[in-house]
């Protein structure tokens, strides 16, 4: 097995997923899995017995994670991310965190089906990488977590966000 460089930074969106699980319902979505991300997802979700959708491109970490694949989640490889069928699930939480290149594509697809579409590593300087800067007009509602590095942005059509306390 490889192994991959590890930085523990990547936790940074932890308490973003846990506030937006709290406050909404229904079917969850993970693009991209991590080693915190999944973790969290998998045991919150079974917890309050909610499906956890995850996708991810790269064969290393969908086997990492398979160990989590059980009847409320569902891990599935990527081959080509315009073949994943996120438009058929109004989901109740959407977390985007995989191929730099994809970020904004995905999150434009989920702007008007999912109930909060979360971005990671939404910092200003990281624009140039992620290109959140060209589907940020895409949504109504918008609240930057910074309090933590690389920050993570929660992004909604239909919860306004302004009072929203993390």
């Amino acid at each position: 097995m490889r192994i991959k460089r590890y930085n523990p930074a990547w936790g940074s969106h932890i308490p973003v997923l846990i506030k937006i699980f709290e406050i909404s319902e229904g079917p969850v979505l993970e693009i991209g899995v991590g080693v915190f991300s999944t973790p969290l997802l998998h045991s919150i979700c079974l917890n309050k017995n909610r499906h956890l959708t995850s996708y991810e491109s790269d064969e290393y970490y969908c086997s990492m994670q398979s160990s989590f694949a059980n009847d409320l989640h569902q891990i599935n490889l990527v081959k080509n991310w315009d073949d994943i069928k996120i438009e058929d699930t109004q989901w109740g939480m959407a977390f985007i965190d995989h191929v730099t290149e994809r970020r904004s594509t995905e999150a434009k697809r989920l702007a008007n089906i999912a109930k909060f579409v979360i971005i990671h590593d939404s910092d200003p300087g990281c624009d140039k990488y992620y290109k959140y800067s060209d589907i940020y007009p895409l949504f109504k509602y918008r609240l930057d977590y910074t309090k933590t590095s690389p920050n993570t942005t929660i992004l909604s059509n239909f919860v306004d966000l302004s009072n929203l306390v993390i």
